[in-house]
């Protein structure tokens, strides 16, 4: 089987670590740059006893109960183990000593320095000591040879020496590194090793490849490579048996071969690409403990069987080559195999078998090891003792290489064995699946843990020798008190709510897997239930809603309870979960699709709402996931929106306003000082915005004890260049507008909230945008500020269009402006369309007249809109004096001395109301608004919050924002029923004035208000224009031909026409209303129009453009700049 690696854990702060196991293997040993020694029973244990030594450790040796260590001081300590008893000073130096080693027997020790000095000293009788002087640079590494004969060491000046140590001389120098002048910059730290036992082989990485000498001659017998390797090898270990090699570099990438073979039978990558400077292989079994330049400790199971059958697996190698071959030698006549050599034929393999070395099941352990293949690809296959293979692939051919002879014993050897290695697959590999946990809990190996943290509480869980028992704490204790309760089902996951406690266990071969509900908040006196799985199936995960619990079962199946006990249904998951959280009535569930490659996990997620009307939001879409990480935390936000979190510290929320999609909104590795830091996530807050969360030093969830404490970490999206004003802006608008999509939510659910809320954000919204649009006017990005403002407001709109026209960029006005005619009549429609479908609903049978409540006004404003083309007439009769009145709209009409507001009056459309909702259609509002080129800065000094007209189309609002909600059907009831007695008080009375008329004006309710020049005109020629134009059905395309008529008239008969309008201003009322009647006597319903009109038509205020508007204005202006 492939060598298992387990996922890496905090050892250490950043900086070199070494590591190294006891005698037994019982125990794992580390040091690093913080200045502790650490002993781990495994590499999941929590608690590792520490041992401080000073203020750095540089490496650490193991041997017969004495710990030795090279710290900062200078100085070679030694500690009894596991007591870590102080036991004195064995040696000093001028500098940092950067390696210690033990000898073969644990008696002496040796020692490397930065000061360029090599000391070997005896640990009983620290004053026997020698000194190996002959190195130009700081001591990298040394190792004992076996025998104690020889010390091999590598330096910064780039030779590796071995020295003889009772003669303490060099014996042999290689120049073979990279030279530097300080450990610190040297390329490797070059960890040679001896072959243990015999000691006949030196291995030195050097670059890429790992060099072996042969003892004595010092000869370079051969180098161990591989084409997977792309940086410089760090540091070699040898397998107790000495058959196999290991070797990390500093990229990460851990590889052994085989030396007798010379094959690479395991490859393992870090899964940070960390550089490996610690690297340990256990005295008894295939494990190797390895440490990384970040202060990680890591660990491979299963490498390889290090007994080491040597013999057996040349046999068996000897067996497969011969068999293949016999069985290739079948398909082709006439050749004849003896000419691959007399040592591949039957009589070798049987001769071998002859010998009674192995049995059955040795062979069939060790075949794969022999072949010098990675152990994961087994593709020889046995049936009635034939080799079955695929037709086309390579098959293996074993040859000798060389006869070694031993000068001692005089004997042959079995002669080292090459084989032709299959291709090694290179594509991606699989990701081991994720395990199911819950939101809010720590590991279950631990003794004391957390089961659960979220906003309602905490439940801890206790599993010693003492006690066995879970205790439930709630934050808020008016929802209950605290709880402790026995753990004699030894429960594993739990979940917590406002209404229930819900636990569940594994099965065992006794009992079935069981859910227990404490339901406290119920009314009656039984407060528990118990539900148990049927046979063989497991509860991976639960979590509790309002009103209902969910389970979801290792057979694939999510089966839902009532917060009583009741159950409902069931139905299958499309994979095994991973997690399940729960928030009112929505379900949220994260499961594998798949099985993910390259690290990845392949995860889906389904959202569902257990409401009256239950439906499917999230239909197993991909969760997005940050490369090579996994799921850590899952769950809602208090105000209901799904949001999680993956190992890498990156929080995404679902975002409902752009289709359901998730959005990054927080990374708390940014907020980690250091990289073995964690922030373990307890819950999310939208309003106010905030990620609650525990800080982990050093490790990746808290422990229980003392109870850790909450911070809060500020929300931020991931926007480019947050550091500039624009940047920083576009960030808070987005993320405002994504953390107030709830209240949509809410909305649309029925949910009660603050409208207030909604409301401020509206305004925090709209107030950034108006800021980020005057900063792209300084900028002279006019066309980024039409972007801004098509996310404005009406309203907002029109303060851009003063801001634009006071900054003197006129064309941005224009452009403004058009927009704004586009808003409205959005909004119109919006409107239109909320009363047809409230209708609908409501099933009423309105009447025709029953929306006549609304023609009075649109009268009015169309009214309002010819007035204030009669007064911009007056404005154009004296240029000179109005200059800063003119309509910044400016295009290029008649002539180039017309005045800019005539250019605009001069085209083909008219101004009309873009609020106008006519009695007829709704195809007739629309058209009116979609003709209509308004000036919006006719009336510039009108003020934001008392426009009569925005006050109207909101009725009443008290936001100044225009917002297209539909109605909901109790206000519009209300709504309606005010608007049909207002229509009936017009009729009885129409010379009274409307209710809403006090806002335009309050100097005269009684009197009417006097035409214009252009009315006057109208009334006379209507029937010019209607007889012209037949076609004609709307009362906005007449008024709209009406205006172009008028334009084109003379100065001298526009004020012939102004002037009569104005020398009948002492007309009543009731008079004027008779003399329409007159006039137009042939159209019925254009009368009942016009008396609508004449009752709203009241005095208006003049509006001339002052100094203190444009103050106003100015003010604005500076306050956004």
């Amino acid at each position: 089987m492939p060598a298992t690696q387990k996922p890496m854990r905090y050892g250490h702060t950043e900086g070199h670590t070494d590591v190294c196991f006891d005698d037994s293997g019982s125990c794992i040993v580390t040091c690093g740059s913080d200045g502790d020694v650490r002993i781990w029973e495994d590499l999941d244990d929590d608690d590792p006893k520490s041992i401080n030594v000073g203020e750095k450790a540089y490496s650490c040796a193991l041997k017969n109960g004495k710990l030795v260590t090279a710290v900062s001081n200078n100085t070679i300590q030694v500690y009894t183990f596991p007591e870590g008893i102080p036991d004195g000073i064995l040696t000093r130096f001028t500098t940092n000593a950067n390696h210690v080693v033990f000898n073969g027997d644990g008696a002496k020790i040796g020692a490397g320095s930065s000061d360029f000095l090599i000391k070997v000293v005896d640990v009983m009788d620290c004053s026997q000591q020698k000194t190996l002087q002959g190195h130009d640079a700081p001591v990298l590494s040394l190792s004992f040879d076996p025998k104690d004969v020889f010390l091999a060491s590598a330096s910064c000046d780039g030779s590796v020496k071995v020295w003889q140590i009772s003669d303490q001389v060099c014996a042999i120098s290689w120049p073979l590194l990279q030279k530097c002048n300080d450990v610190i910059n040297a390329k490797s730290i070059c960890r040679l090793a001896w072959q243990p036992k015999s000691g006949k082989l030196l291995a030195v990485p050097v670059e890429k490849s790992v060099k072996l000498y042969r003892r004595e001659t010092w000869n370079n017998q051969f180098d161990l490579s591989d084409n997977f390797i792309s940086q410089a090898l760090n540091i070699v270990t040898w397998s107790p048996c000495g058959q196999y090699l290991a070797a990390g570099s500093i990229n990460g990438l851990i590889i052994v071969w085989n030396v007798e073979t010379k094959d690479c039978i395991e490859r393992v990558r870090h899964e940070k690409g960390y550089a490996i400077c610690g690297l340990a292989w256990h005295p008894t079994c295939g494990r190797i403990a390895y440490t990384d330049a970040e202060g990680n400790l890591g660990l491979l199971e299963n490498v390889c069987d290090s007994s080491g059958k040597t013999s057996s697996s040349k046999v068996v190698s000897n067996m497969v080559s011969s068999r293949v071959e016999k069985d290739y030698s079948e398909l082709f006549d006439g050749d004849d195999t003896s000419n691959a050599g007399d040592f591949l034929n039957e009589n070798a393999v049987e001769t071998s078998f002859s010998k009674g070395i192995l049995n059955h099941e040795e062979v069939a352990d060790d075949a794969m090891l022999a072949s010098g293949l990675p152990r994961q690809q087994s593709f020889l296959l046995y049936k009635d003792e034939s080799p079955i293979g695929v037709p086309g692939l390579k098959t293996v051919a074993s040859f000798l290489e060389d006869v070694e002879e031993d000068d001692q014993a005089g004997t042959v050897h079995e002669l080292p064995l090459r084989t032709s290695q299959r291709p090694f697959y290179d594509g991606p590999m699989p990701t081991p699946r994720q395990k199911p946990f819950q939101s809010g809990s720590t590991p279950l190996h631990l003794t004391h843990r957390f089961m659960v943290w979220n906003s309602t509480g905490i439940i801890r869980c206790y599993s010693d020798e003492q006690d066995n028992a879970i205790d439930v704490e709630f934050h808020d204790t008016s929802i209950h008190h605290a709880i402790h309760l026995p753990n004699t089902l030894n429960y594993s996951v739990a979940d917590l709510s406002h209404e229930a406690i819900l636990l569940a266990c594994e099965s065992t071969d006794d009992l079935a897997s069981r859910l227990h509900c404490l339901h406290f908040s119920s009314w009656d006196s039984s407060k528990e239930w118990m539900v148990d799985m049927p046979e063989n199936e497991d509860i991976e995960a639960l979590c509790l809603g309002q009103g209902w619990a969910a389970a979801a079962t290792g057979a694939l199946l999510l089966r839902l309870f009532t917060i009583g006990g009741v159950q409902k249904e069931i139905f299958s998951l499309p994979g095994p979960v991973v997690s399940m959280a729960g928030h009112g009535e929505q379900l949220l569930i994260v499961y594998h699709r798949g099985t993910g490659f390259d690290g990845d996990q392949c995860l889906g997620v389904q959202l569902l709402e257990l409401g009256k009307k239950k439906k499917q939001i999230l239909h197993g879409d991909p969760l997005p996931l940050t490369r090579k990480s996994y799921l850590v935390w899952v769950g809602f936000s208090a105000e209901g929106t799904p949001c999680y979190v993956d190992s890498e510290g990156i929080v995404r929320m679902l975002n409902r306003g752009l289709g359901n999609t998730w959005t990054p909104i927080c990374n708390t590795r940014e907020h980690c000082k250091g990289q073995s830091d964690h922030y373990w996530v307890v819950g999310i807050h939208e309003n106010p915005q905030q990620l609650r969360c525990i800080p982990c030093k050093g490790a990746q969830f808290p422990p229980t004890l003392p109870r850790p404490a909450v911070a809060i970490l500020p929300f931020k999206l991931p926007y480019c260049q947050t550091a500039t004003e624009k940047g920083q802006m576009e960030e808070q608008f987005w993320r405002s507008v994504m953390f107030h999509n709830y209240l949509d939510y809410l909305a649309k659910n029925g949910y009660e909230y603050e409208k207030s809320t909604k409301s401020q954000a509206i305004k925090e919204q709209q107030s950034l945008l108006m800021k980020m649009l005057a900063l792209s006017c300084k900028l002279q990005r006019e066309f980024r500020c039409v972007e801004l403002a098509d996310l404005m407001t009406q309203n907002v709109v029109n303060f851009a269009i003063k801001y634009a026209s006071r900054s003197r960029r006129l064309i941005l006005a224009q452009r403004l402006g058009e927009l704004a005619v586009k808003k409205a009549a959005e909004l119109a429609i919006t409107q239109v369309e909320g009363e047809e479908d409230f209708r609908n609903k409501l099933g009423a049978g309105y009447s025709d007249s029953a929306t006549e409540g609304s023609q009075p006004w649109c009268q009015t404003q169309v009214e309002k809109d010819a007035e204030d083309s009669g007064e911009t007439d007056d404005v154009e009769e004296k240029p000179e004096t109005q200059k800063p009145g003119q309509n910044p709209f400016s295009k290029s009409a008649n002539s180039s001395d017309v005045p800019a507001i005539k250019s605009v009056t001069s085209s083909n459309q008219g101004r009309v109301n873009p609020f106008k909702v006519t009695a007829n259609s709704k195809e007739s509002a629309v058209s009116v608004n979609l003709v209509r080129s308004t000036n919006i800065l006719d009336n510039m000094d009108k003020s934001y919050k008392k426009s009569a007209a925005l006050s109207r189309a909101t009725n009443s609002e008290k936001s100044p924002v225009i917002k297209p909600l539909v109605p909901k059907p109790k206000s519009k009831q209300k709504k309606t029923s005010q608007s049909d007695k207002t229509e009936e008080m017009k009729e009885e009375n129409p010379k009274n004035s409307s209710s809403e008329a006090p806002s335009l004006c309050s100097q005269n309710t009684e009197n009417q208000r006097p035409k214009t020049g252009f009315q006057m005109w109208l009334e006379e020629n209507r029937s010019d224009i209607l007889s012209d134009n037949p076609d004609f059905s709307d009362e906005a395309d007449i008024i709209k031909e009406g205006m172009i008529r008028f334009r084109v008239l003379s100065a001298e008969e526009r004020e012939a026409w102004t002037t009569k309008a104005k020398g009948g201003t002492s007309v009543n009322g009731t008079e004027a209303k008779k003399r329409k009647h007159v006039v137009e006597e042939s159209h019925e319903a254009e009368n009942q129009k016009e008396k609508a009109k004449e009752n709203l038509n009241l005095p208006k205020k003049q509006k001339p453009l002052d100094l203190s508007t444009n103050q106003k204005l100015s003010a604005f202006a500076f306050k956004l700049e």
